[in-house]
């Protein structure tokens, strides 16, 4: 019988779909490259989504968040995100969390629950959080290198973390995770070296935060706020569903 992701079986297969619908991912940060991944996992028939992030749609994401529109600005992203699989999927099973992933955070999730991670986080601390909890619990995790102040969609790879370069977000982690003892992460990230922001006070959220009221972590409160444009960090964010997909039905092109 046709349905909404009869397409999708044509590529993978009945068991893979099958597989698919009952598996449970969790997507930690649904903004520029979260969003995306959380479209991409609903559309391809992920039958239980876990979404987390506190933040509220502002105005300054229209340009690049999937879940940002005039009609979202204000509301939680969770809830906007909820809705939207909801409309794809209505048989997806979605869990929502109005929470800042980091360490007082995390007895909030049980990793062994999930059956896929995904981190598309800012914060190293919550980064690491993740990738430690998710090690521990034995659960596949993708990470999310820098998608800021970058403009080559077309340089983005799939790799180890400790085979990474030029990035810097993605060399912060190499020594931290070696630290730590982690043998190994998929992350993706991109060798394009980023470039510096326009200087300009008019256009900064530094010094003009439109967050909506209740927000609870504003642009001023925040260490760096990077230029990001439509068609980076969605790419990214594409990539790591891909990847999620393939890791989870266990596709290799070579088999078919």
């Amino acid at each position: 019988m046709l349905n909404q992701f009869s397409r999708t079986e044509l590529v993978f297969g009945k068991d893979a779909m099958n597989i698919l619908e009952n598996s449970r991912v969790a997507v930690f940060g649904i903004g520029g490259v979260g969003g995306y991944t959380v479209e991409a996992l609903a559309r391809s028939g992920v039958g239980s989504l876990d979404i987390i992030d506190d933040d509220k749609v502002c105005l300054t994401n229209i340009n690049r968040q999937i879940l940002a529109t005039r009609k979202t600005v204000g509301k939680y992203k969770v809830d906007v995100a909820e809705e939207r699989i909801h409309d794809i999927n209505p048989d997806c099973i979605v869990r929502t969390y109005k929470t800042f992933y980091m360490p007082d955070t995390k007895e909030q999730f049980d990793f062994t629950q999930y059956d896929y991670v995904v981190d598309a986080i800012d914060t190293v601390t919550g980064k690491l959080e993740l990738v430690m909890n998710a090690k521990a619990a034995g659960t596949p995790i993708i990470c999310s290198m820098g998608a800021g102040n970058k403009v080559d969609a077309a340089a983005f790879e799939v790799a180890d973390i400790f085979e990474t370069s030029v990035c810097p977000l993605a060399r912060v982690m190499r020594y931290e995770c070696r630290r730590r003892g982690i043998k190994k992460l998929k992350v993706v990230y991109s060798k394009e070296k980023p470039i510096r922001p326009v200087e300009d006070m008019a256009i900064s959220c530094r010094q003009h935060c439109i967050c909506p009221p209740g927000t609870a972590r504003k642009c001023t409160e925040r260490r760096d706020i990077p230029g990001s444009t439509a068609f980076v960090p969605s790419v990214a964010g594409l990539i790591i569903a891909g990847e999620v997909i393939k890791d989870l039905t266990g596709f290799d092109r070579g088999d078919r």
